[in-house]
């Protein structure tokens, strides 16, 4: 199983949150209230984000933080790679600084290079545009009183 770090989950959280709201400046309290990231975390996570270029910070009493771009150009794999570091599966692809110390007789040598080559892309073509919760549409639900069973209280 591929899994993400929680950071990492915790940094997609906190930038679709602030990609609902790309011309609002955000602080870490008011991140963490909003998406029940700890403060501490998502001071980290900022701080990070910051460095990777995917937030601009800023500070004094009007500061906290504001996405770099647009929701539309920032991807899940920048999200990841500012994160984690190069997106790959195993320690012999292309640019990773592991290596195995069976490459040169290893009969899988480059071929994982495609798989990550197909995840990567991927993940770049997923947006923070695209990965922001859709709106609930509270007119198309049903009504609570016909989903009671008879006799139910309804409050």
């Amino acid at each position: 199983m591929i899994r993400l770090n929680k950071l990492t989950d915790y940094a997609v959280v906190t930038l679709t949150r602030m990609a609902g709201a790309p011309d609002q400046t955000f602080t870490a309290p008011r991140l963490a209230g909003e998406t029940a990231v700890p403060v501490p975390t998502v001071a980290k996570l900022m701080k990070q984000l910051s460095k990777g270029g995917l937030v601009n910070s800023q500070r004094g009493a009007a500061g906290g933080y504001t996405l770099g771009r647009s929701p539309e150009r920032i991807t899940v794999a920048e999200v990841i790679e500012v994160m984690e570091g190069p997106i790959s599966l195993t320690a012999c692809v292309e640019g990773a600084n592991d290596s195995c110390s069976v490459v040169a007789l290893c009969p899988m040598s480059g071929n994982w290079n495609k798989v990550n080559q197909v995840i990567h892309e991927a993940l770049k073509s997923v947006t923070l545009a695209d990965m922001m919760p859709e709106p609930i549409d509270f007119t198309a639900l049903p009504d609570a009183a016909k989903l009671a069973p008879a006799g139910a209280a309804v409050r």
